[in-house]
C-alpha cells in the first residue's frame, strides 16, 4: 500500500509540475519590458519551447519501453535543472538589449525544457496506465487532467509568490530558480517511485484470426517499420491529424478569435482585449480538463478493454460499445462546432468553440493511449504513442491555414477583424471532420474485436 501511495504521488506530481515551458506568456513581458528583447525574439523562444516536444517522441517512448518510466522522470529532471537554471543565470548576466549569441542560447535551454516535457508527460503517463491495466482510461484521463492543469497550477504559484505587490511584475530570475528547484526535485522523486510490474498481463486474441484482428501480432515486439506498414495505423493517424490539428490551431489562437469580434452589443471591441482572450482561454481549459476526468472512467466502464487487463474473476465485463465510437464522436462534435462558427459574430457566442474543441481534443487524447496498446501491444506501447503523436505536428497546416486567411483580410495592416478572418478556414476545418469520420467508422469495423 505504501508503495503504491508512491507511486500515485510521482504520477501526479510529475503531471502538475511538468507545464513550466507553457508558462512563457508569463516570461514575455518582462523580457520585452527589461531585458529588450524584441517580439521576433520572443517568439523563436517560445516556438523552440512547443517543438521541442514533438520531434523525438518515439526515443522517448522507447526508454520506457526498455527502461521504464523512472528513467525518463530522471532525464526530465536533469533537463529541467540544467534548462530553467541556465536561464536564471543567462538572465542575470544578460547585457541590455541581448547579443544574438545570448538569444540563440536561450532558444537552445527552451528547447531543452520542451525535450524535458515530453519525457515528463511519458512517466506519468505510462507509469499510470502500466500500474493501473483494469483502467486504463481513468488512468490517462487522470494524468492528461493534472498536466493540462499544469500551467494553472504554476501561474498560481507566480502571481501569488513571485509578483511585485506594486506593479504586478513577475520577478522572474526568482521564479526561474524556484522553477529549476520544484521541477529537478519532484522528478529525481519519480525516478525514484516510478515503477512498474516486471510481468505485464497477458495479451488475449481471438483464437481464430478472422478479418477483425489486428495485422500486428499483440503479444510480442514489432519494429517502427511493421507498425507503419499497418495500413490502418496510417487511417488512424489520418484521423487525429484531421481532428486534432484543427484542435491545436484554435488552442493557439482562440485569442485571436476573440480579439477579432465585438463585445456583446456587436457593436463595438472591448477596451479590454487581454479579459476577452483570457476568458476563452479558460473556457477552453476547464473544457478540456473536465472531459479528460469524465471521458477516462466512461470509456473503462462501456468500453472495458480484456484484451489489456483480463478480469481477476471469471466474469468478464460487460462490453457496450467500441472505444473507436470516441474517436467518431470527436469528429462529429468538432464538425458541429466549427459550423457554429460560421454564424458566430459577437464574442458573447464564441463559448461554443471553445467548449466544442475543449471536448474533443480530451476525449481524443484520453482514449488514444489504451487504443495503441490494445491493437498493436504492452511491449512498444511508448514507442507507438510517441509515433502517433507526430499526427498533431503534422496538423499545424491547419495553424497556417488561418495565419494566412486572417492576413489576406487584414486592411489597417495590423490586427484582422471580422468573421472574415476565419470563416473560410472553419469551413475546410469543418470539411474535414466528414473525412475523419469515415476514418472512425473504419476503424471501428476493423478492431472491433479489440475496442
Amino acid at each position: 500500500m505504501l508503495n503504491r501511495s508512491r507511486i500515485l504521488f510521482s504520477i501526479a506530481a510529475n503531471a502538475l509540475c511538468a507545464g513550466g515551458v507553457f508558462m512563457f506568456p508569463l516570461f514575455s513581458p518582462v523580457l520585452a519590458q527589461h531585458f529588450k528583447f524584441t517580439q521576433p525574439q520572443l517568439t523563436s523562444i517560445v516556438l523552440a519551447g512547443m517543438a521541442g516536444q514533438y520531434p523525438c517522441t518515439p526515443l522517448v517512448g522507447k526508454i520506457i519501453d526498455n527502461q521504464g518510466p523512472w528513467l525518463c522522470s530522471l532525464i526530465a529532471a536533469l533537463l529541467f535543472s540544467f534548462a530553467f537554471g541556465s536561464f536564471s543565470y543567462m538572465l542575470e548576466a544578460l547585457e541590455n538589449p541581448p547579443s544574438k549569441a545570448s538569444v540563440y542560447f536561450l532558444v537552445f535551454l527552451f528547447a531543452l525544457a520542451g525535450f524535458a516535457t515530453v519525457f515528463s508527460y511519458f512517466s506519468s503517463l505510462f507509469a499510470a496506465t502500466r500500474n493501473f491495466p483494469a483502467h486504463p482510461g481513468i488512468a490517462a484521463g487522470t494524468v492528461l487532467a493534472l498536466f493540462g492543469l499544469s500551467p494553472l497550477f504554476l501561474s498560481y504559484i507566480a502571481s501569488n509568490s513571485f509578483t511585485d505587490d506594486t506593479d504586478k511584475s513577475l520577478n522572474l530570475i526568482n521564479f526561474l530558480v524556484f522553477l529549476t528547484i520544484l521541477s529537478g526535485g519532484i522528478h529525481i522523486i519519480g525516478a525514484l517511485n516510478l515503477r512498474v510490474p516486471s510481468n505485464h498481463p497477458p495479451i488475449t486474441l481471438p483464437s481464430e484470426p478472422d478479418e477483425t484482428t489486428a495485422l500486428l501480432p499483440n503479444n510480442g515486439r514489432g519494429s517502427a517499420l511493421n507498425l507503419v506498414r499497418d495500413p490502418y495505423f496510417w487511417v488512424l493517424f489520418t484521423l487525429l491529424v484531421l481532428t486534432l490539428g484543427p484542435c491545436e490551431m484554435v488552442i493557439s489562437n482562440v485569442g485571436t478569435i476573440a480579439l477579432s469580434l465585438p463585445s456583446a452589443s456587436a457593436t463595438v471591441f472591448l477596451g479590454s482585449p487581454g479579459a476577452a482572450a483570457s476568458a476563452q482561454v479558460k473556457i477552453l481549459a476547464i473544457s478540456n480538463t473536465v472531459t479528460r476526468l469524465l471521458v477516462g472512467p466512461l470509456a473503462d466502464f462501456v468500453s472495458p478493454i480484456v484484451a489489456i487487463a483480463p478480469p481477476v474473476d471469471s466474469s468478464p465485463k460487460k462490453h457496450y460499445i467500441s472505444r473507436a465510437a470516441f474517436l467518431v464522436g470527436a469528429a462529429v462534435f468538432l464538425a458541429f462546432t466549427f459550423l457554429w462558427m460560421e454564424v458566430v459574430r459577437s464574442q458573447a457566442d464564441l463559448w461554443v468553440l471553445g467548449v466544442g474543441t475543449g471536448i474533443a481534443y480530451g476525449a481524443t487524447f484520453t482514449v488514444l493511449p489504451s487504443i495503441i496498446t490494445s491493437v498493436w501491444g504492452v511491449p512498444d506501447a511508448g514507442r507507438n504513442f510517441g509515433i502517433v503523436v507526430y499526427a498533431p505536428l503534422t496538423g499545424t497546416i491547419f495553424s497556417y491555414l488561418y495565419a494566412f486567411v486572417s492576413a489576406h483580410h487584414t486592411s489597417d495592416g495590423h490586427f484582422c477583424r471580422g468573421p472574415s478572418c476565419w470563416q473560410f478556414t472553419f469551413w475546410i476545418s469543418a470539411g474535414m471532420q466528414v473525412i475523419a469520420f469515415f476514418c472512425g467508422l473504419i476503424l471501428w469495423q476493423r478492431w472491433k474485436s479489440l475496442l
